[in-house]
């Protein structure tokens, strides 16, 4: 029976709050003066520990030949996709395919590179590879730009480091068509193509003298400018560092068509797109000074004077920011201590770390936050605004299904209380939220000690793993949204990564045990006793399933999936509910796979191999 912690609000964030514009300059200013009073660090430590701990981070579609291909040419009955969140909603990659052609930027780490003070300039290219008909396998041009591809009719979109690219592809020699470029506070928090549209979401530093107008980006040499008026931002003041601007942008042009701005914090922000919303979520930690100043009031008033108690009211209500105020409380909270002897002290700081470590196991909630803001995707207006404890993991975290949204969190994971450091005891949550994102239900406490390593949404049922030890792996019932349950678990050694699909009852999970990486076939036929019908290790320490989903690639017609290595790549069967290495391939670094018909293209840093589905023999070889 999960248990369920009574949750007294402290620094309540209603649980419905809604975006207006800002009417001047001025009004923006005072917003961004209050909010740098509400931001707190990730931590509550007295002895000059580390304020935070840093958390780690970070179904195939077969297609059809597009339409824009040569009618004289050869056309395959079948290519892959890029392994992606959603059906129909593209994610930028280092690898695209028409089934004509293969695009490939080995060299690519522009658009995964958020640093604040930027991004290295990457000297890669991008290959264009003639792939089919196979006889025709050769180095077709290079294109001296590379990062993570769109695809779109005859436009090959390159997200290169501080800038990004459309080039049209449709001759022998690729031309630039149009390009866009991130001014220097700038940064890209994610990008979709769908509905003929691309969708950029970035995010840009703002300057507190003068925070608007905001100018995120230029399009061929034309800045877009973002007035004061034009900028949303929460009814009640949240800790705002940036702003956040969704942008659709015409693929074919590179012109933008709608642009929507709002404040928010910089903290663990993410995007997740389904097919009728775009949502965006960022974390933030509520007013620690406020917490501690509760605590102290409802749990320790026998511990310290109430002068002391007095003074940290007198602080709370300084108009100064709330850095500056964490700096005060570590000074008032010394010069208690100065003021024992050796064995109060001693008795002070134990008494206190217990009941403060006890106060935040059952406050917990309070201070971790995660605002969701959902974007209509035709209009691109905000529809609505909501609010969650804890921080999802990831895009897998959230998922939209009859009109609610369900999203998994961490809660607790990074945070330090207390004299001696040290992250608290975490919990895991999953809400659902109604289309006006207001909390109808909940499931809460969730691997406690344990944070989410992937979670997967699929109808009516949710599926969780988390880790400290062990591998939880959580069936949840959510066909109830006001009252989801947790239907059955299973406990196993290591963890997964990344949860896939292979049908409705079979899931494939993608993960360490230890120092190899695990692959398990996960049984959900009866929700309520999972199964690890299959396992299997593999000699390797990292995959770069381990960091993107994209790296997976899934083949139904011959029941078979690719799995990169840092030795080598690796096709298995999944066939009758058995894992069977059916190819290694150890010459060649290969980042990903895709197919053309039955054929297997593995593409590496400098070269690119083929093998027939059927019998898994090597067919050609490139090198570049």
């Amino acid at each position: 029976m999960l248990s369920k912690p009574f949750i007294k609000k402290l620094t309540p964030t209603p649980s419905k709050i809604e975006f207006k514009k800002f009417s001047q300059e001025e009004e923006f200013k005072n917003y961004l003066d209050e909010a740098s009073k509400a931001t707190s660090s990730r931590g509550l430590s007295f002895l000059n520990q580390p304020r935070y701990a840093e958390g780690m981070k970070a179904l195939e579609a077969p297609s059809a030949a597009p339409a824009g291909l040569g009618a004289g040419e050869a056309q395959p009955e079948r290519f892959s996709e890029t392994n992606v969140r959603v059906a129909s909603v593209d994610e930028p990659d280092i690898a695209k395919t028409n089934g004509q052609e293969i695009y490939f930027s080995p060299e690519s780490a522009a658009f995964k590179c958020f640093l604040p003070e930027g991004c290295p300039q990457g000297g890669g290219k991008t290959k264009i590879i003639k792939a089919f008909p196979i006889e025709n396998l050769s180095l077709k041009k290079d294109i001296e730009k590379s990062g993570d591809l769109f695809l779109y009719k005859n436009i090959l979109v390159i997200f290169s480091s501080e800038k990004i690219y459309g080039y049209d592809v449709s001759g022998e020699t690729p031309k630039e068509s149009w390009s866009i470029d991130l001014e220097q506070n700038a940064q890209i928090v994610g990008s979709r193509l769908a509905q003929d549209k691309m969708y950029l979401i970035v995010r840009s530093g703002l300057n507190l003298d003068h925070p608007c107008p905001i100018k995120p980006l230029s399009v061929k040499g034309s800045p877009l400018e973002i007035k004061c008026a034009d900028i949303y931002h929460p009814t009640v003041v949240l800790p705002t560092e940036v702003a956040y601007t969704a942008l659709t942008i015409n693929p074919l042009t590179g012109e933008t068509e709608k642009t929507v701005s709002f404040t928010g914090s910089t903290d663990s922000s993410l995007i997740y797109m389904s097919k009728n919303n775009l949502y965006v979520a960022y974390s933030y930690t509520e007013n620690l000074l406020k917490f501690f100043l509760s605590f102290l009031e409802e749990k320790a008033q026998d511990l310290v004077p109430s002068s002391m108690i007095n003074k940290l009211k007198k602080l709370d209500s300084y108009d100064i920011s709330m850095n500056a105020k964490m700096t005060e409380l570590q000074i008032i909270f010394e010069n208690h201590l100065s003021s024992l002897n050796d064995d109060e002290r001693l008795k002070f700081e134990n008494e206190l770390n217990n009941r403060l470590t006890d106060y935040y196991k059952a406050h917990k909630r309070d201070l971790e936050k995660t605002t969701l803001v959902k974007l209509d995707l035709g209009s691109l207006e905000i529809k609505a605004l909501g609010n969650i404890p804890g921080q999802p993991l990831n895009q897998f975290s959230l998922d939209e299904y009859k009109d609610n949204l369900r999203v998994a969190t961490t809660v607790g994971e990074r945070m330090w209380i207390g004299f001696w450091g040290g992250t608290q005891e975490s919990a895991n949550d999953v809400y659902v939220l109604d289309k006006d994102l207001k909390t109808i239900g909940s499931l809460q406490d969730l691997g406690l000690e344990e944070r989410i390593y992937s979670a997967r949404f699929i109808e009516d049922k949710g599926y969780l793993v988390t880790f400290r030890q062990t591998d939880p792996f959580f069936v949840l019932d959510l066909a109830t949204p006001k009252s989801p349950g947790l239907e059955g678990q299973l406990k196993i050694p290591g963890y997964s990564s990344y949860l896939h699909p292979i049908t409705k009852d079979k899931i494939l999970g993608i993960g360490k045990e230890g120092d190899q990486i695990k692959i398990s076939l996960f049984d959900v036929t009866d929700p309520k006793k999972p199964q690890e019908k299959a396992k299997y290790t593999l000699n390797e320490y990292w995959s770069d399933i381990l960091n993107t989903h994209h790296a997976f690639l899934l083949d139904s017609k011959h029941t078979i999936f690719f799995l990169p290595g840092e030795r080598g790549g690796y096709i298995f069967s999944y066939q009758n509910d058995k894992l069977e290495l059916k190819k290694a391939v150890s010459d060649i670094s290969a980042s990903r796979a895709l197919y053309i018909n039955d054929y297997l293209y593995l593409l590496g840093d400098n070269k690119l191999k083929v093998l027939n589905e059927i019998n898994w023999e090597k067919i050609k070889e490139l090198e570049f």
